[in-house]
Protein backbone atom coordinates (compact mmCIF):
# COMPACT_ATOMS: atom_id res chain seq x y z
CA UNK A 1 0.00 0.00 0.00
CA UNK A 2 1.12 3.31 -0.42
CA UNK A 3 0.61 6.88 0.47
CA UNK A 4 0.11 9.86 -1.82
CA UNK A 5 3.49 11.37 -2.62
CA UNK A 6 4.05 15.21 -1.51
CA UNK A 7 3.16 17.54 -3.59
CA UNK A 8 5.82 19.87 -5.22
CA UNK A 9 5.79 23.33 -3.97
CA UNK A 10 5.11 24.58 -8.08
CA UNK A 11 1.89 22.79 -8.87
CA UNK A 12 0.01 24.75 -6.42
CA UNK A 13 -3.33 23.16 -4.58
CA UNK A 14 -6.31 22.43 -6.53
CA UNK A 15 -9.67 19.74 -6.53
CA UNK A 16 -8.41 18.58 -10.28
CA UNK A 17 -4.54 18.17 -8.57
CA UNK A 18 -5.86 16.12 -5.19
CA UNK A 19 -8.21 13.87 -7.03
CA UNK A 20 -5.38 13.38 -9.54
CA UNK A 21 -2.25 12.42 -6.22
CA UNK A 22 -4.71 10.52 -4.69
CA UNK A 23 -5.98 8.32 -8.01
CA UNK A 24 -1.70 7.58 -8.17
CA UNK A 25 -1.38 6.33 -5.08
CA UNK A 26 -4.37 3.83 -6.00
CA UNK A 27 -2.98 2.33 -9.89
CA UNK A 28 -3.60 -0.94 -9.97
CA UNK A 29 -0.32 -2.92 -10.83
CA UNK A 30 -0.71 -3.97 -14.99
CA UNK A 31 -2.27 -0.70 -16.10
CA UNK A 32 -2.50 -1.01 -20.14
CA UNK A 33 0.36 1.58 -21.85
CA UNK A 34 -0.80 4.67 -22.48
CA UNK A 35 -0.60 5.76 -25.99
CA UNK A 36 0.25 9.37 -27.52
CA UNK A 37 -0.64 9.83 -31.32
CA UNK A 38 -1.78 12.42 -33.60
CA UNK A 39 -3.38 12.70 -36.74
CA UNK A 40 -0.31 15.03 -38.10
CA UNK A 41 3.62 15.19 -37.53
CA UNK A 42 5.22 18.29 -35.45
CA UNK A 43 2.62 18.61 -33.43
CA UNK A 44 4.63 18.21 -30.29
CA UNK A 45 3.66 14.91 -29.07
CA UNK A 46 7.18 13.84 -27.84
CA UNK A 47 7.12 16.91 -25.93
CA UNK A 48 3.67 16.37 -24.40
CA UNK A 49 4.76 12.52 -23.72
CA UNK A 50 7.84 13.97 -21.77
CA UNK A 51 5.62 17.04 -20.24
CA UNK A 52 2.68 14.17 -18.99
CA UNK A 53 5.65 11.99 -17.79
CA UNK A 54 7.04 14.85 -15.73
CA UNK A 55 3.85 15.18 -13.81
CA UNK A 56 2.97 11.31 -13.77
CA UNK A 57 6.33 10.93 -11.98
CA UNK A 58 6.19 13.15 -9.31
CA UNK A 59 2.74 11.76 -8.24
CA UNK A 60 3.19 8.49 -8.92
CA UNK A 61 4.66 6.27 -5.57
CA UNK A 62 6.87 4.25 -8.17
CA UNK A 63 8.21 5.49 -11.38
CA UNK A 64 6.80 5.71 -14.29
CA UNK A 65 8.35 4.93 -18.37
CA UNK A 66 8.16 6.38 -21.42
CA UNK A 67 9.13 4.85 -24.38
CA UNK A 68 10.37 6.59 -28.15
CA UNK A 69 8.22 4.08 -30.58
CA UNK A 70 8.79 6.10 -32.81
CA UNK A 71 11.23 4.84 -35.40
CA UNK A 72 12.62 8.64 -36.27
CA UNK A 73 16.44 9.04 -36.66
CA UNK A 74 15.57 12.58 -35.73
CA UNK A 75 14.23 14.36 -32.64
CA UNK A 76 11.44 12.58 -30.14
CA UNK A 77 12.50 11.96 -26.45
CA UNK A 78 16.38 12.32 -26.65
CA UNK A 79 16.49 16.21 -26.41
CA UNK A 80 13.31 15.72 -23.51
CA UNK A 81 15.08 13.94 -21.09
CA UNK A 82 18.61 13.89 -19.03
CA UNK A 83 21.23 11.44 -21.04
CA UNK A 84 23.09 9.53 -18.15
CA UNK A 85 24.50 7.26 -20.53
CA UNK A 86 24.43 6.52 -24.33
CA UNK A 87 21.90 3.60 -24.21
CA UNK A 88 18.54 3.45 -26.54
CA UNK A 89 15.51 1.66 -27.19
CA UNK A 90 17.95 -0.34 -29.74
CA UNK A 91 20.56 -1.63 -26.84
CA UNK A 92 17.08 -2.69 -24.76
CA UNK A 93 15.74 -4.94 -27.78
CA UNK A 94 19.45 -6.36 -28.30
CA UNK A 95 18.98 -7.20 -24.61
CA UNK A 96 15.69 -8.74 -25.18
CA UNK A 97 16.67 -10.61 -27.83
CA UNK A 98 19.28 -12.00 -26.10
CA UNK A 99 17.36 -13.00 -22.95
CA UNK A 100 13.95 -12.84 -23.53
CA UNK A 101 13.53 -10.91 -21.01
CA UNK A 102 14.79 -7.02 -19.56
CA UNK A 103 15.51 -7.21 -15.98
CA UNK A 104 15.18 -4.22 -13.61
CA UNK A 105 19.19 -4.01 -13.45
CA UNK A 106 19.10 -4.20 -16.92
CA UNK A 107 16.54 -0.99 -17.40
CA UNK A 108 18.23 0.46 -14.61
CA UNK A 109 21.11 0.76 -16.53
CA UNK A 110 19.57 2.10 -19.92
CA UNK A 111 16.79 3.83 -19.29
CA UNK A 112 17.58 8.10 -19.51
CA UNK A 113 15.48 9.81 -16.58
CA UNK A 114 13.34 13.20 -16.63
CA UNK A 115 14.27 15.95 -14.58
CA UNK A 116 11.29 14.51 -11.74
CA UNK A 117 12.58 10.72 -12.29
CA UNK A 118 10.35 9.89 -15.22
CA UNK A 119 12.36 6.29 -17.14
CA UNK A 120 12.65 6.98 -20.47
CA UNK A 121 13.81 4.80 -23.25
CA UNK A 122 14.94 7.36 -25.97
CA UNK A 123 14.92 6.67 -29.34
CA UNK A 124 18.00 5.42 -32.01
CA UNK A 125 19.01 8.01 -34.15
CA UNK A 126 22.03 6.64 -35.62
CA UNK A 127 21.95 4.91 -39.31
CA UNK A 128 25.22 2.21 -39.37
CA UNK A 129 25.66 -1.53 -39.81
CA UNK A 130 25.58 -2.17 -36.62
CA UNK A 131 22.64 0.22 -35.05
CA UNK A 132 19.01 1.94 -36.53
CA UNK A 133 16.29 2.91 -35.38
CA UNK A 134 13.40 0.34 -34.18
CA UNK A 135 10.56 -0.52 -36.33
CA UNK A 136 7.33 0.12 -34.48
CA UNK A 137 6.97 -3.96 -33.84
CA UNK A 138 9.86 -4.02 -32.41
CA UNK A 139 9.45 -1.12 -30.21
CA UNK A 140 6.51 -3.18 -29.05
CA UNK A 141 8.78 -5.99 -28.06
CA UNK A 142 10.59 -3.80 -25.46
CA UNK A 143 7.58 -1.86 -24.47
CA UNK A 144 6.07 -5.88 -23.36
CA UNK A 145 9.26 -6.69 -22.07
CA UNK A 146 9.01 -3.43 -19.93
CA UNK A 147 5.18 -3.38 -18.80
CA UNK A 148 6.20 -6.09 -15.19
CA UNK A 149 8.39 -3.75 -14.00
CA UNK A 150 6.59 0.00 -14.17
CA UNK A 151 3.60 0.72 -13.23
CA UNK A 152 2.67 3.15 -15.57
CA UNK A 153 3.89 3.36 -19.28
CA UNK A 154 3.67 5.85 -21.96
CA UNK A 155 4.02 5.12 -25.55
CA UNK A 156 5.21 7.75 -27.57
CA UNK A 157 3.68 5.89 -30.93
CA UNK A 158 4.10 7.52 -34.73
CA UNK A 159 1.70 9.61 -36.16
CA UNK A 160 -1.72 7.34 -36.62
CA UNK A 161 -1.99 6.79 -40.44
CA UNK A 162 -1.12 3.26 -40.06
CA UNK A 163 -2.92 -0.02 -39.16
CA UNK A 164 -0.55 -0.68 -36.32
CA UNK A 165 -1.12 2.15 -34.76
CA UNK A 166 -4.57 1.85 -35.23
CA UNK A 167 -4.42 -1.30 -33.21
CA UNK A 168 -2.49 0.52 -30.57
CA UNK A 169 -5.22 3.18 -29.85
CA UNK A 170 -7.78 -0.18 -29.66
CA UNK A 171 -5.86 -1.46 -27.15
CA UNK A 172 -4.74 1.42 -25.25
CA UNK A 173 -6.68 1.88 -21.71
CA UNK A 174 -6.78 5.84 -22.60
CA UNK A 175 -5.53 7.20 -26.50
CA UNK A 176 -4.02 10.52 -25.99
CA UNK A 177 -4.26 12.27 -29.39
CA UNK A 178 -2.01 15.96 -29.45
CA UNK A 179 -2.83 18.19 -32.15
CA UNK A 180 -1.30 21.77 -32.72
CA UNK A 181 -3.94 24.64 -31.56
CA UNK A 182 -4.57 25.68 -35.71
CA UNK A 183 -7.86 25.02 -37.32
CA UNK A 184 -5.68 22.62 -39.84
CA UNK A 185 -4.29 20.50 -37.34
CA UNK A 186 -7.91 20.27 -35.20
CA UNK A 187 -10.12 19.32 -38.54
CA UNK A 188 -7.77 16.58 -39.43
CA UNK A 189 -7.84 15.24 -35.46
CA UNK A 190 -11.86 15.34 -35.42
CA UNK A 191 -11.66 13.95 -39.24
CA UNK A 192 -9.30 10.64 -37.23
CA UNK A 193 -11.73 10.46 -34.44
CA UNK A 194 -14.69 9.92 -36.90
CA UNK A 195 -12.66 7.49 -38.74
CA UNK A 196 -11.99 5.63 -36.07
CA UNK A 197 -15.76 5.30 -35.24
CA UNK A 198 -16.16 4.39 -39.10
CA UNK A 199 -13.39 2.09 -38.69
CA UNK A 200 -15.43 0.18 -35.68
CA UNK A 201 -13.08 1.62 -33.02
CA UNK A 202 -15.70 3.49 -30.99
CA UNK A 203 -14.32 2.76 -27.74
CA UNK A 204 -11.42 3.86 -28.80
CA UNK A 205 -12.73 7.04 -29.77
CA UNK A 206 -14.69 7.48 -26.61
CA UNK A 207 -12.34 7.19 -24.31
CA UNK A 208 -9.41 9.36 -26.25
CA UNK A 209 -7.75 12.67 -24.38
CA UNK A 210 -6.91 15.20 -27.17
CA UNK A 211 -4.36 17.61 -26.15
CA UNK A 212 -4.06 20.79 -28.28
CA UNK A 213 -0.83 22.48 -28.14
CA UNK A 214 -0.56 26.23 -28.36
CA UNK A 215 2.13 27.50 -30.78
CA UNK A 216 1.53 31.17 -29.97
CA UNK A 217 0.07 33.25 -26.97
CA UNK A 218 -2.93 33.65 -28.36
CA UNK A 219 -5.49 31.28 -30.62
CA UNK A 220 -7.37 33.16 -32.74
CA UNK A 221 -11.38 32.68 -32.20
CA UNK A 222 -11.70 30.13 -35.08
CA UNK A 223 -9.22 28.01 -33.00
CA UNK A 224 -11.23 28.31 -29.74
CA UNK A 225 -14.32 27.11 -31.82
CA UNK A 226 -13.03 23.87 -33.37
CA UNK A 227 -11.66 23.03 -29.63
CA UNK A 228 -15.19 23.47 -28.53
CA UNK A 229 -16.54 21.14 -31.69
CA UNK A 230 -13.47 18.69 -30.39
CA UNK A 231 -15.12 18.26 -27.57
CA UNK A 232 -17.93 17.11 -28.00
CA UNK A 233 -16.73 13.90 -29.60
CA UNK A 234 -14.29 13.04 -27.17
CA UNK A 235 -13.65 11.92 -23.48
CA UNK A 236 -12.16 15.45 -22.58
CA UNK A 237 -9.97 18.29 -24.50
CA UNK A 238 -6.50 19.97 -22.15
CA UNK A 239 -5.52 22.92 -24.18
CA UNK A 240 -1.88 23.45 -22.96
CA UNK A 241 -0.71 27.13 -23.61
CA UNK A 242 2.18 28.46 -25.39
CA UNK A 243 5.37 27.65 -22.92
CA UNK A 244 8.85 29.17 -23.71
CA UNK A 245 10.25 26.54 -21.98
CA UNK A 246 8.73 23.74 -23.66
CA UNK A 247 9.08 25.43 -27.23
CA UNK A 248 12.77 25.08 -26.90
CA UNK A 249 14.52 21.23 -27.90
CA UNK A 250 15.63 21.01 -23.95
CA UNK A 251 14.86 18.84 -21.42
CA UNK A 252 11.20 18.77 -19.39
CA UNK A 253 11.66 20.87 -16.45
CA UNK A 254 8.26 21.06 -14.22
CA UNK A 255 9.66 24.29 -12.47
CA UNK A 256 10.84 25.86 -15.61
CA UNK A 257 6.96 25.63 -17.00
CA UNK A 258 4.85 28.90 -16.53
CA UNK A 259 2.18 27.97 -13.68
CA UNK A 260 -0.54 27.51 -16.34
CA UNK A 261 1.23 24.99 -18.40
CA UNK A 262 1.47 22.95 -15.38
CA UNK A 263 -1.98 23.52 -14.14
CA UNK A 264 -3.06 22.02 -17.71
CA UNK A 265 -0.84 19.58 -17.69
CA UNK A 266 -2.06 18.22 -14.28
CA UNK A 267 -5.25 18.03 -15.74
CA UNK A 268 -4.12 16.26 -18.22
CA UNK A 269 -2.29 13.69 -16.10
CA UNK A 270 -5.77 13.11 -13.81
CA UNK A 271 -7.57 12.61 -17.26
CA UNK A 272 -5.05 9.68 -17.37
CA UNK A 273 -5.07 8.48 -14.32
CA UNK A 274 -9.34 8.14 -14.41
CA UNK A 275 -8.57 5.94 -16.85
CA UNK A 276 -6.31 3.47 -15.20
CA UNK A 277 -7.34 0.25 -13.11
CA UNK A 278 -7.60 1.84 -9.26
CA UNK A 279 -7.93 -0.11 -6.21
CA UNK A 280 -11.52 1.01 -4.69
CA UNK A 281 -10.50 -0.17 -0.95
CA UNK A 282 -6.86 1.68 -1.29
CA UNK A 283 -8.59 4.49 -3.19
CA UNK A 284 -10.90 4.87 -0.40
CA UNK A 285 -8.71 4.64 2.73
CA UNK A 286 -6.82 7.61 0.70
CA UNK A 287 -9.91 9.92 0.10
CA UNK A 288 -10.15 10.31 4.29
CA UNK A 289 -9.33 14.14 5.16
CA UNK A 290 -6.45 12.54 6.97
CA UNK A 291 -5.23 11.05 4.26
CA UNK A 292 -5.37 14.21 2.22
CA UNK A 293 -4.04 16.73 4.12
CA UNK A 294 -1.04 14.93 6.08
CA UNK A 295 -0.15 12.81 3.20
CA UNK A 296 -0.64 13.76 -0.34
CA UNK A 297 -0.65 17.65 0.92
CA UNK A 298 2.54 18.09 2.82
CA UNK A 299 4.27 20.46 1.38
CA UNK A 300 7.77 19.16 -1.01
CA UNK A 301 10.51 20.79 -2.05
CA UNK A 302 11.37 21.46 -5.56
CA UNK A 303 11.22 18.74 -7.63
CA UNK A 304 15.66 17.59 -8.10
CA UNK A 305 16.96 17.66 -10.81
CA UNK A 306 18.39 14.16 -10.62
CA UNK A 307 15.35 12.62 -10.26
CA UNK A 308 12.50 12.59 -7.98
CA UNK A 309 12.41 8.61 -6.90
CA UNK A 310 15.06 7.99 -4.84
Amino acid sequence: MFEPRPVPRELGDSPTLRRAWLRAAALRPGCPPIVVSSADGGVGRSTIVAALGAVLAVATPQPPAAVDATGRGWGGLEHRVLRRNDATIWDLHAAWTRTGHLDQSTLDAMMQLGTSGLHTAVGEVQRSTSRRPLVLTESLQVVDAMRGAYPLLLIDAPVADLAPVWRLLAGTICPVLVARAGVDSLQHTMRLVAQLRAGGLQAAADKAVVVVVASMPRPSREVRAAVRQLGASVAAVVSVPFDPHLARPEPVDLSRMRALTRRALVELADAVFAACPADPELAAGLLTPAGVSQAAFRPARAVAADGGHQ
